[in-house]
């Protein structure tokens, strides 16, 4: 348990000592006698808090959240509000001066009322509002109340660890939240309007030319007199389309303000997309890959699939994997540490420091008690992948890394193609949320995977992130290791002359951004591929198309 003297506290002291060392200088032992009891009186103060704040935690002072649920589910970008309930079983009232969560990073929480007072054996609603800007898996791991002590000099913060999770799901699929799963919704999943796609049937597609291959009772014999070549008729048989989802989850497209980095815009794309073709009755299949293939799911429809789609958008983009965290081992076991230690009965007080083997097997039997239930995620040794699980189990957020990975990204979207190209059913419609390819290297497979798409009558559109110049880092001005400028902005012609230049870079970064982009979706488009770009504005209903992307 840890004191914090108030600003009152602060000013006492420094006036006790204040006085009782002009009370030395003037050799008066009344004055030092005087700052003397105002220190004693402090310390009398601290003792009174202490003895009164174990008190009130003995009598059985804890938070507990309303309703059997310990996850909630809501759309991105949403607010939610979760009701909790401060209980004081002592026989004195307990005032508190502020409430706020231990909560993710990646949730916005305010919590109303932030200050008041529990009564005495009484019980106080707080109300927890949640605003949600970024799909994942996301914990609010407890509440903080800063109890004061007599006579208002002391605070102490009592940490009350009831873990609770929020899975956010992409905003297109806040719609499925309450679609049932199973029973007749499966009977109804089919129903919707069907596609047209070539083959057996008896409605005329069009009149094209004779191809190798064609069987001869299709052959239009008048209208290949009347041409002088032969025509073949291409009939329509109703069929629903079988539609691929192919997202780029790439570490870096998380760089950029919470809510609005590329990704966090793909993501919504990738769920309007399915959204769209599942509310048709088509099949939809997804993939999402990175450096790797991080999940590849078969075309399936129906309210269930859907549930299935919205759950991997949100966990195969997760950075809890050793490859796409800028966490290592000893980093994830600090965090696991700080966390479990309020949960565990001893407070790991019989635990060595470094033992990281006892630290796993401490927090893989607690792990049970968490919302979540992840795999394991990708670790150097199971020991890692013990405690990496831990912190994706309890919603506890891990950075991603630093480094880049969209120079492997390329290839494996060309196997991820080639795999959908080999797959049964064949795929009518392919949609890939990606950046472009950014390397010569890479372009060449990818582009070789799109021409088979296409020899096999397959749509593809290629939907790019939109560049916002706005999310650009800043240029800061180079500065010493002590925080201060450096010699060459130390004045001010220096400092212009460097503004100047870092301008002409950044202007140069832009148009360089700008040039490759506009090249790939040439190359795009010269194989017959639609180009569209995701924009940062939504519209009233997320799951329709923008109908002014070109």
């Amino acid at each position: 348990m840890q004191l914090f003297p108030t600003r009152t506290a602060a000013h006492l002291s420094i006036a006790a000592i204040s006085v009782a060392g002009v009370g030395l200088i003037a050799r008066e032992p009344a004055i030092v006698g005087w700052g003397g009891a105002m220190l004693l009186a402090m310390a009398l103060a601290r003792a009174v808090t202490l003895v009164s704040v174990s008190r009130i935690r003995a009598a059985g002072f804890e938070m507990l959240w309303s309703g059997p649920r310990r996850v909630v589910r809501t759309g991105r970008g949403s607010t939610i509000e979760i009701e909790a309930e401060v209980r004081n079983r002592d026989t004195l009232a307990a005032r508190y001066v502020r409430l706020r969560p231990i909560a993710s990073s990646q949730l916005q929480i305010t919590i109303e009322p932030s200050a008041g007072e529990v009564m005495a054996s009484g019980r106080l609603k707080v109300k927890v509002c949640v605003h949600a800007p970024r799909v994942g898996q996301h914990g609010v791991h407890g509440l903080a109340l800063e109890v004061h002590g007599a006579p208002g000099l002391f605070e102490v913060p009592l940490t009350f660890a009831n873990p609770f999770g929020v899975e956010v799901l992409p905003r297109p699929f806040a719609a499925w939240l309450p679609s049932p799963r199973g029973g007749r919704s499966k009977l109804l999943a089919s129903s919707g309007r069907p596609g047209r796609a070539r083959g057996e049937g008896s409605d005329l597609r069009e009149l094209r030319e004779h191809r190798p291959g064609d069987p001869f009772r299709r052959i239009a014999w008048k209208a290949s007199a009347r041409r002088g070549n032969l025509l073949v008729r291409d009939f329509e048989r109703e069929e629903r389309d079988v539609v691929w989802v192919v997202l780029d989850a790439s570490v870096e497209l998380w760089a950029g303000p919470l809510g609005r980095a590329p990704l966090d815009l793909a993501i919504d794309e990738a769920a309007s997309i399915c959204a769209r073709y599942l509310s048709r009755g088509d099949r939809v299949g997804l993939a999402v890959y990175a450096s790797t293939v991080r999940a590849f799911v078969l075309p399936d429809q129906g309210p269930a699939h859907g549930q299935k789609l919205a759950h991997l958008l949100v966990t195969a983009t997760g950075t809890h994997d050793a490859s796409r965290s800028d966490l290592d081992e000893a980093d994830v076991a600090v965090r696991v540490l700080e966390h479990l230690r309020p949960l565990d009965a001893r407070g790991l007080s019989d635990l060595r420091r470094g033992d990281l083997d006892r630290l796993a097997s401490r927090a893989d039997a607690v792990r049970p008690r968490a919302p979540f239930a992840p795999p394991a995620p990708e670790g150097r040794s199971p020991r890692e992948r013990t405690l990496r699980r831990y912190l994706a189990a309890y919603g506890i957020e891990s950075p991603a890394r630093a480094e880049a990975e969209r120079h492997e990204s390329g290839f494996t979207l060309a196997e991820v193609l080639a795999q959908i190209v080999k797959s049964k059913p064949k795929p009518s419609v392919v949609h890939v949320v990606a950046p472009a390819p950014s390397e010569i290297a890479q372009e060449k497979p990818v582009m070789d995977a799109l021409r088979r798409l296409s020899r096999h009558s397959a749509s593809v559109t290629w939907s790019m992130p939109q560049f916002d110049p706005a999310l650009l880092p800043p240029w800061d001005p180079p500065t010493r290791a002590d925080g201060s400028p450096s010699e060459e902005v130390a004045d001010g012609s220096r400092r212009a002359a460097w503004e100047e230049a870092a301008g002409v870079a950044a202007e140069a970064v832009l148009v360089r951004t700008r040039v490759a982009v506009r090249r790939s979706e040439t190359v795009l488009r010269r194989l017959g591929v639609r180009v569209t770009k995701i924009r940062a504005t939504t519209t009233k209903r997320p799951d329709v198309a923008d109908p002014n992307a070109t």
